[in-house]
């Protein structure tokens, strides 16, 4: 059986420990996501009761599935969409999520504002950028963050707060964990959305102030 708390504690502790030895301890404490993405409902339900408050989820209508009656009971949840946002979902993700993490084109970013009002639950956004500019992600191309970000802050007038990506896999993380922390820091903003599992030490070493963690926290997902 896994063991939530277990596992919670111990992330906590070494997230801690990383952060007071890097360059970033005058910086507040990164938050611990969690993804909760295809986790079996005891999971989630012990988490929530281990005090964990912050998830994760790669898609809107299992996320709608999975939390829309724990909102309802827990009041205090974040929860975020770290996953691709399609058009069409935008309405619905507005009424669901606290953030959103994947902002990566014009025409949703503009479908977005179509809907974004003081009513919706969603009070804060990230851009995601493709720092590996690998085809088969989502996430828009280094070269093009500067000019998108001032495009949804200035003329959409959209709260972004950060930025978000994912490394390739057969990289070392760190470097696109720098370029993030570049991208943002030019265009002040103070939030980063980066590291998992197998990289998020490396990521709080760069300035992490979230990570993203599914299988050391839940355990392997199960079939």
């Amino acid at each position: 059986m896994i063991n939530i708390q277990k596992n919670r504690d111990f992330l906590l502790s070494e997230i801690e420990k990383i952060h007071m030895k890097s360059f970033f301890s005058n910086l507040r404490i990164p938050k611990l996501i969690a993804v909760s993405k295809k986790q079996q409902d005891y999971k989630i339900d012990k988490a929530i009761e281990c005090g964990q408050k912050f998830y994760g989820e790669n898609r809107v209508q299992e996320a709608s599935l999975r939390w829309k009656e724990r909102i309802k009971i827990y009041k205090d949840l974040e929860l975020r969409l770290i996953g691709p946002l399609q058009t069409n979902k935008v309405k619905q993700s507005l009424n669901l999520f606290d953030v959103i993490e994947t902002i990566d084109r014009e025409k949703l970013a503009l479908e977005i504002i179509k809907h974004f009002h003081n009513n919706v639950k969603t009070k804060s956004f990230y851009i995601q950028i493709n720092t590996g500019n690998e085809p088969q992600k989502s996430g828009l191309d280094p070269l093009e963050a500067d000019s998108f970000i001032k495009f949804c802050v200035n003329d959409l007038n959209l709260p972004i707060v950060g930025l978000m990506c994912i490394p390739p896999q057969d990289e070392d993380s760190s470097m696109h964990f720098v370029l993030l922390k570049k991208i943002a820091d030019r265009n002040n903003l103070l939030e980063l959305s980066m590291g998992m599992s197998s990289d998020y030490k490396d990521a709080i070493k760069f300035g992490a102030t979230s990570i993203r963690v599914g299988s050391l926290f839940f355990g392997n997902r199960e079939t």
